[in-house]
C-alpha cells in the first residue's frame, strides 16, 4: 500500500512563496495531482495542479495559473508544488494524490475528478494572511 506524505506548508503574509513536497513510498508512475480543501464546513477538496507520469505536462486551474508550478522527481518518487504570489484565498489544506492503475495521462478534465486519484496523503497547511 502507498503512502505519501506532504511537507513544506506554514504561514506566509500576501505574496509570499512556499515549496510544497510529497514522497511516496512507492514508484511513482501514473499522473499525480495536488488538491487542496480550503477551511470551515461546505468546502471541498478542488483539484489544483497535475501532472502526467514522466512529468513532460502539466495542467492547472485558472485561479493558480502562473502562479503554482507542479513539478515530480520520480527517481526521488517526489511531487512537488511551487506556491509564488500567495493570496488568502490560497489558505487550505493541501494534499498530494497519485493516480489509479491505468491514469497513464492527463488533462483538466482527468485531473478534476478525485476519483482518478486513488492513494491520498494526510495533507499539509498553508495559511496565506493579508
Amino acid at each position: 500500500e502507498e503512502n505519501l506524505v506532504e511537507s513544506g506548508g506554514g504561514s506566509v503574509q500576501t505574496g509570499g512563496s512556499l515549496r510544497l513536497t510529497c514522497i511516496s513510498s512507492v514508484p511513482t508512475t501514473k499522473s499525480m495531482a495536488w488538491f487542496r480543501q480550503a477551511p470551515g464546513p461546505g468546502n471541498y477538496r478542488e483539484w489544483v495542479a497535475c501532472t502526467t507520469p514522466g512529468g513532460a505536462k502539466q495542467y492547472y486551474t485558472d485561479d493558480v495559473k502562473g502562479r503554482f508550478t507542479i513539478s515530480r522527481d520520480n527517481g526521488l518518487n517526489t511531487l512537488n508544488l511551487e506556491l509564488n504570489n500567495l493570496k488568502p484565498e490560497d489558505t487550505g489544506m493541501y494534499y498530494c494524490a497519485h493516480g489509479h492503475e491505468d491514469l497513464f495521462y492527463a488533462s483538466s478534465s482527468v485531473c478534476s475528478q478525485r476519483s482518478n486519484f486513488v492513494d491520498w496523503g494526510q495533507g499539509t497547511r498553508v495559511t496565506v494572511s493579508s
